[in-house]
């Protein structure tokens, strides 16, 4: 059965450009297109789709429309999936996208709408129950963070801190495995590692970890890091 999306995004070109990567996958059911927050609350309603795909900011607001109907959807249908789309990586968003668990959870940047698969990867991801940081998210708050002097990131390996990297965009331990080329064994005993290093419960469950991880990083600003926000 193909994934029934929706897609909820205000800028006509992106709402384009998201539609026909979606129309174009046999594996996926455009369900309804709409442009505001209200609108979409109510086709979810109506229809039940797997997945929403969604801006992050959206009338009537222009604020954080798609985090709020995020974690409105964890309550009403916790089914649901939800890839999150922005311009810019923000932590603090994505942070507000996790806080109840990243579960069902995605965080993709607009730029990465031009590259079908990724975009695939994401819907997919969620849909399975799993979730999907933007890489790139994730390098600017590990760049960041272990650029400060006061940082724990500093203690970790070159290993260790692609290993973070590669949690905190919500892979499993054989995922790691696989993109970094090591043997499972070794993904658990950097990831033991991090975590003593870092004062991190270890947890087998990929959505703590996620979060964990993230809500680590995202403090690099504060700590002296660059800033965060990059277009």
């Amino acid at each position: 059965m193909p994934v029934r999306v929706v897609v909820a995004e205000d800028a006509f070109l992106v709402r384009e450009a998201v539609t026909r990567v979606l129309q174009e996958s046999p594996s996926v059911e455009l369900v309804a297109t709409v442009a505001d927050a209200a609108t979409l609350r109510s086709v979810v309603d109506e229809q039940r789709p797997d997945v929403i795909v969604t801006d992050i900011r959206m009338p009537p607001d222009h604020t954080d429309e798609g985090i709020q109907i995020a974690v409105e959807l964890r309550e009403s249908h916790p089914d649901v999936g939800v890839v999150v789309l922005s311009q810019y990586a923000e932590p603090e968003f994505v942070l507000g996208l996790l806080d109840k668990g990243s579960a069902r959870r995605a965080y993709l940047l607009k730029e990465r709408v031009h590259h079908r698969g990724q975009l695939l990867d994401a819907v997919r991801a969620v849909h399975e129950g799993g979730s999907h940081i933007d890489p790139k998210l994730v390098e600017v708050l590990v760049e960041g963070r272990s650029r400060s002097a006061q940082s724990p990131l500093r203690d970790l390996t070159p290993r260790e801190l692609e290993t973070l990297s590669e949690i905190a965009q919500g892979k499993s331990n054989e995922a790691i495995a696989q993109s970094l080329f090591l043997t499972k064994r070794a993904v658990e005993k950097h990831i033991n590692s991090i975590f003593m290093k870092l004062n991190l419960a270890e947890t087998p469950d990929v959505a703590r970890r996620v979060k964990a991880a993230l809500m680590f990083l995202s403090d690099a600003q504060a700590s002296g890091g660059k800033p965060l926000h990059h277009p």
